[in-house]
């Protein structure tokens, strides 16, 4: 009796453990987070976050048991124009301190299709925390044909207001909604 129990306790243990998620580490040279807006009706005005890190907790069996979270200093924003950053980063917007982050921790993953999923998380800018759903798409997953170890790819889109984030100034004139658009790469961690 106690070799039976013994073997289905181990037998759980190992169901357990190949079901839970595993950690995936984003590649930080080729992740980006890309944001554009209108600026005075004439043009769409863009900007970059790279280089950034962050982690992907992947359940293969259950992907709505998955969890993302990133994180980044706003001062490392590429906008193309250094007096634009300038300006981002003096008090009209951001007021930004070389310690400020912007980060995004999921809350929740809808599963909508065989690689589609929407993602529920907090997103922070500049102090202010606000929930926001990310329309998600896994890109593929397998080995990368170079590093030889699992690897996935994942792009997601959403649009926020930024005066939610009290850096709205010049709004309406400068659009207040940003459209947000994120690719990135996780590898297995070790």
């Amino acid at each position: 009796m106690k070799k039976t129990l013994l073997a289905a306790a181990l037998a759980f243990a190992a169901t357990s453990a190949a079901a839970a998620p595993e950690k995936y580490v984003l590649d930080a040279s080729h992740s980006q987070v890309l944001f554009s807006y209108n600026h005075l009706g004439y043009s769409t005005t863009w900007g970059m976050f790279s280089g950034f890190d962050g982690e992907v907790m992947f359940d293969q069996e259950d992907p709505a048991g998955s969890s993302v979270s990133v994180s980044f200093p706003v001062r490392t924003m590429l906008t193309g124009w250094e007096k634009r950053f300038n300006h981002l980063m003096s008090k009209d917007f951001f007021d930004a301190a070389d310690d400020e982050m912007v980060s995004f921790t999921s809350t929740g993953i809808e599963v909508t299709g065989e690689t589609t999923a929407n993602i529920t998380g907090d997103l922070t800018i500049n102090g202010v925390t606000k929930s926001v759903v990310l329309d998600a798409k896994m890109n593929q997953m397998g080995e990368h044909p170079m590093a030889k170890k699992p690897w996935a790819g994942f792009d997601a889109t959403t649009s926020i207001l930024r005066s939610d984030y009290n850096v709205g100034n010049f709004a309406p004139f400068v659009g207040d909604e940003v459209q947000i658009q994120i690719s990135v790469e996780a590898m297995k961690a070790e």
